[in-house]
């Protein structure tokens, strides 16, 4: 089992950036895809970005391509979101997860962290 710890949210200015570290214990993460998703105040939870075992492959959601970065380090045992050009619309708790199936919906996905807030203002 794997668990995850999410940090590094906070308050920044439209235009900003904000990098998200997860941080993962136990002896499966360097073996594990993982991924990225959002939830904002009265809305689903939708996937953000994946990354598989390596990092070698990444894939993004429309709404944040070009503008963040997935990545991770194996030796650390952590994943990380480099989140850029911010808008107020990415205003959201961020979550990471243990990819389970394959897919982008919340339940293809498990081992979930508590979460981090991240605000955008106008």
């Amino acid at each position: 089992q794997v668990r995850l710890v999410e940090s590094g949210g906070g308050l920044v200015q439209a235009g900003g950036s904000l990098r998200l570290s997860c941080a993962a214990s136990g002896r499966t993460f360097s073996s594990s895809a993982m991924g990225w998703f959002r939830q904002a105040p009265r809305k689903e939870r939708e996937f953000v970005a994946d990354i598989n075992w390596n990092g070698s492959n990444t894939s993004y959601a429309n709404s944040v391509k070009g503008r963040f970065t997935i990545s991770r380090v194996n030796a650390l045992n952590t994943m990380y979101l480099q989140m850029n050009s911010l808008k107020p619309e990415d205003t959201a708790v961020y979550y990471c997860a243990k990819r389970i199936y394959w897919g982008t919906e919340p339940s293809d996905f498990g081992s979930w962290g508590q979460g981090t807030q991240v605000t955008v203002s106008s």
